[in-house]
């Protein structure tokens, strides 16, 4: 199969922890270059390269050295980055308009990888069902890029709904062979007496009931990918028949001894500990080195901080759009029972949740009644209006005081701008009032 082009990101400057966490759960590789030593930026044939400049706390040299570097880089496609203060300053606006486009903070990774493609007018590869911005998750979604086009089997790990097939599923339409069946099997909703078939087929008369020869998953799944789920349920008689799928690339229909050869990429997750089943003589210790070729851990959701309420609003606004329901949101001791759940059903549990409350709610705001989540206590209800209401009053005397400037409200309030913009979102302040 032929290579995918590779994508690459040249950051003039020096890029933040979480801007390259981004960039690289959208399989974007970042290289760093000094503006004022363009001329040391080396090209690699067949990439698509594009050039990223940050001019959200540029100074006046930094600026020069940008238009320098820019000048010697005019073939690229450049992307700005730029926040509400930017068009204030007349030398950046002069410097945004030798680029191609801008993107304006704060900005989350999907929104920064449909920025860079529309500068190449390249497709997306649209990974949105693997939801989350937490750390974790962008590090998750870093890993499916890197595994995608590599010909080796991966083992997806994590409690039960974590989202592993949706991990599976990212891998094929990822890789080169998205164009191809991706097959899965749950190895644990399968009669043991029926699961050689499934996987392998059966010729005419093989046993009982077999009628007609039967092609099995493997061979349906040619050119694809096999994604086998709970693969610690698998039955030991099948696990060495799956054992030399995975070392000769062929497969033996029940009732015949001739080999046919396979071209699958295998993809398996467990939820249980395979060693302890090595251990215990259920699960065989070659397959099990021969899956844990590449490794992928699904944090659960309790490990993903914001990302519960992202996901929720996500969930519910999906919900919307085929139901005719009054819920448009979540109330603030919702958000806080959100927060607080320990989600031992992780994102499943979360979305079925989601959708039972937003039929059940009679209002326009979701409550913990509607989520069958215990409310906070008044205490803690009072005690987080009173926050809210402090928060939002520092935040509007720092507008005010500033003329409505980001950048000074945020050093006046001793935040970064980022957080400004989140608590104008959090407390439905609009900027635009304020100038």
């Amino acid at each position: 199969m032929a290579p995918r082009a590779q994508h690459c990101a040249i950051w003039f400057g020096t890029p933040g922890t979480r801007e390259q966490a981004m960039f690289a759960a959208i399989g974007w590789p970042l290289r760093l270059a000094r503006a004022e030593a363009a001329r040391q930026v080396g090209m690699r044939g067949g990439d698509l390269v594009v050039a990223v400049v940050d001019l959200r706390d540029a100074d006046a040299a930094h600026i020069e050295a940008l238009e320098t570097a820019l000048a010697e880089h005019a073939d690229l496609p450049t992307l700005a980055l730029v926040d509400a203060d930017t068009g204030e300053d007349p030398a950046r606006q002069h410097l945004l308009s030798l680029c191609h486009a801008r993107l304006l903070a704060p900005f989350d990774a999907g929104r920064l990888e449909a920025a860079l493609a529309s500068l190449l007018s390249s497709p997306r590869r649209d990974i949105a069902s693997i939801g989350g911005q937490s750390p974790a998750m962008l590090g998750v979604r870093a890993l499916l890029h890197r595994y995608a086009d590599v010909e080796l089997p991966v083992l997806i790990t994590g409690e039960s709904g974590t989202g592993k097939e949706l991990a599976a599923r990212a891998l094929h339409d990822l890789s080169s062979r998205r164009g191809k069946p991706f097959v899965a099997m749950n190895c644990g909703a399968i009669s043991p007496t029926l699961v050689q078939s499934e996987l392998f087929g059966h010729e005419r008369g093989a046993f009982t009931g077999a009628a007609t020869r039967r092609m099995g998953l493997f061979e349906s799944a040619d050119g694809g990918t096999v994604f086998l789920d709970e693969i610690g349920d698998l039955p030991l008689d099948a696990q060495t028949n799956l054992l030399r799928v995975l070392q000769e690339g062929t497969v033996e229909r029940v009732g015949s001894s001739h080999a046919i050869r396979v071209d699958v990429r295998v993809l398996a997750a467990t939820h249980v500990d395979l060693e302890a089943a090595i251990a215990a003589g259920r699960f065989r210790q070659d397959l099990y080195y021969r899956l844990d070729v590449l490794r992928l851990q699904l944090p659960p959701l309790r490990a993903r901080g914001d990302d519960v309420e992202l996901l929720a609003r996500q969930f519910l606004d999906t919900f919307r759009t085929g139901h005719a329901v009054q819920a448009r949101g979540f109330s603030a001791a919702a958000r806080q029972c959100l927060r607080r759940h320990a989600w031992p059903g992780n994102v499943r549990e979360l979305l079925n949740r989601v959708r039972r409350a937003a039929v059940v709610a009679e209002h326009a705001l979701i409550e913990p009644a509607d989520l069958q989540l215990g409310g906070a206590t008044p205490q803690v209800v009072a005690l987080d209006a009173h926050r809210d209401r402090t928060e939002r009053d520092a935040l509007v005397d720092a507008l005010r005081a500033t003329g409505c400037n980001v950048s000074a409200s945020a050093r006046r309030l001793r935040v970064s701008r980022v957080t400004i913009y989140r608590l104008c979102r959090k407390h439905g302040v609009s900027l635009e009032a304020f100038r």
